[in-house]
């Protein structure tokens, strides 16, 4: 429960960010290619040895999520991380990766129904040490995100703009993008690439009414925070002494209600 309700806010975090930083409200934490890189990672553990440890899992997706950040931050260096740029770098990563996991699941291997499950985003294997770890690094990630309200409020406005008033576009889009990062992978490692949450909780938090970037960045947090929540205890309850995967469930939940809330607006 504990871990799913850290990647719920880290995954709404990092959904709000990118959303703000690039002015586009279809960016969400897989547009940096970070969960792909993640996936990426544990599938080669997975083949690479016999039985890989959860250990050597999370290094192995940690380094996978790494590799995808410092490759799409080389090639929007240039353009001084213009998000059109950094949207194209990740969306092809994606797509790559995406059809490497594709052929992986289609071998028939015994070891890919582990991977499906964690596909899914499922809280199954996560030990008590793991997701203390988890909270403290994502209290830490989240207690960053205030100090970035002020870029947020004028990034939007465009690059003339935020120029104009001070600010060193470059510098803050790498900033926002490393902190973006960091909560995608971190939560993408415990609890698997549950980037739909990314895109959802910050619409629902705007759709609500908080537009000013402290108050969206807190109220998608908090909706996130949530819906992760109670998406893992109705997983584990509802066709009790089966269970379903929470990023499943937050999805099913999730999707219907965004799509009624733009219908009553």
């Amino acid at each position: 429960t504990a871990a799913a309700l850290a990647a719920g806010a880290l995954l709404a975090a990092a959904g709000t960010l990118l959303q703000r930083m690039m002015g586009n409200p279809m960016a969400a934490p897989e547009v940096l290619g970070v969960s792909s890189g993640a996936a990426m990672g544990v599938i080669i553990a997975m083949f690479a040895t016999a039985a890989p440890s959860r250990g050597v899992q999370i290094v192995a997706g940690g380094l996978g999520a790494f590799a995808v950040l410092f490759g799409i931050l080389l090639l929007g260096r240039r353009s001084a991380f213009a998000p059109e740029r950094l949207l194209l770098a990740g969306v092809a990563t994606s797509a790559a990766f995406g059809a490497i996991v594709a052929v992986a699941m289609a071998t028939g291997d015994p070891r890919v129904g582990l991977l499906l499950t964690w596909l899914a985003g499922s809280t199954y294997q996560v030990t008590g040490s793991e997701a203390a770890w988890f909270l403290g690094v994502g209290s830490v990630l989240l207690a960053l995100t205030p100090m970035l309200s002020r870029w947020l409020d004028i990034l939007p406005l465009g690059d003339p703009t935020a120029r104009a008033v001070g600010l060193n576009v470059g510098r803050c889009r790498l900033i926002i993008m490393s902190v973006t990062a960091l909560m995608t992978a971190a939560a993408t490692l415990i609890v698997g690439p549950l980037s739909f949450v990314g895109l959802m909780a910050p619409h629902m938090a705007r759709l609500m009414g908080l537009q000013r970037a402290l108050h969206h960045l807190v109220g998608a947090v908090i909706l996130g925070a949530l819906l992760m929540t109670f998406a893992d205890w109705a997983g584990r309850v509802t066709i009790f002494p089966y269970q379903v995967p929470s990023g499943l469930l937050a999805t099913i939940i999730g999707g219907p209600y965004l799509m009624w809330l733009l219908r009553r607006r």
